[in-house]
C-alpha cells in the first residue's frame, strides 16, 4: 500500500509543519505503508521523505526533468521516477497511490488536492483523499468549502469525502476504514 502526499517545498513559517511532515512520515513507515510524493529534497517535501526513510520505509518520489534540473532532486529514495511534465508527475502518483493526504503547502499543494477530490467526486477513482490539518492551516479553507455546500456548488455527499484530522496516526486509520459514496449523478439536472 502507498499513499501519495502533496506538500510544500517550502517548510513554511512555524516548526509544527515540519514537525507534522516528520510524524505523518513516521506514522506511514510503522504502519508500512509507502511514501509517493513529488520527488524533491527540500521543504516539506524532503522532510516527509526523510522521515519515512529514516523508519525504514519506502519511498517513490516522481519528479519532472525541469526540476531535477534546477538540483531538487532527493538523491536517498527508494525508487525516483524523472517525467516529462507536470500533468505526467500527477498521473504517476496518482496511479501509484491507494490514497492521498496534503500536508500544508501553497499553490501546487492545493491544485493537487483539488484534482485529486475532484476526481474522486466525478468517479474516476474511488480513494481516500485527506488534510492533515497541522496548526489548522486548512481552517479557513474548510470553512469555505462548507460555505460552497451551503451555496449549492458542491453537494455534502462530495464534501464529506474529504477526511480531515490533525493527528496523522488517526488520519491514517480513517483513510484505512474509507468508505466511498456511491457513484451516481454528481450534478442535479437544471430546472429539475
Amino acid at each position: 500500500m502507498r499513499i501519495c502526499v502533496f506538500c510544500g517545498a517550502s517548510a513554511g513559517n512555524h516548526p509544527d509543519y515540519l514537525q507534522a511532515a516528520t510524524q505523518l512520515g513516521h506514522a506511514l513507515a510503522e504502519a508500512g505503508i509507502g511514501l509517493v510524493y513529488g520527488g524533491a529534497s527540500v521543504g516539506l517535501m524532503g522532510r516527509v521523505a526523510d522521515a519515512v526513510l529514516e523508519r525504514g520505509g519506502e519511498v517513490t518520489g516522481v519528479l519532472p526533468q525541469f526540476l531535477a534540473d534546477r538540483e531538487l532532486a532527493h538523491h536517498g529514495l527508494t525508487t525516483l521516477h524523472t517525467v516529462a511534465s507536470m500533468h505526467e508527475r500527477k498521473a504517476m502518483m496518482a496511479d501509484l497511490a491507494n490514497g492521498f493526504i496534503a500536508l500544508p503547502g501553497g499553490i501546487g499543494t492545493l491544485e493537487e488536492l483539488f484534482e485529486i477530490w475532484t476526481w474522486a467526486m466525478l468517479g474516476q477513482h474511488r480513494k481516500p483523499v485527506a488534510l492533515l490539518n497541522a496548526r489548522d492551516y486548512y481552517g479557513q479553507l474548510l470553512a469555505f468549502m462548507n460555505h460552497v455546500t451551503t451555496e449549492g456548488f458542491l453537494q455534502q455527499a462530495n464534501r464529506d469525502m474529504l477526511l480531515v484530522d490533525d493527528d496523522p496516526a488517526q488520519l491514517l486509520d480513517a483513510m484505512r476504514h474509507y468508505q466511498p459514496p456511491a457513484t451516481g449523478r454528481w450534478m442535479p439536472k437544471e430546472g429539475t
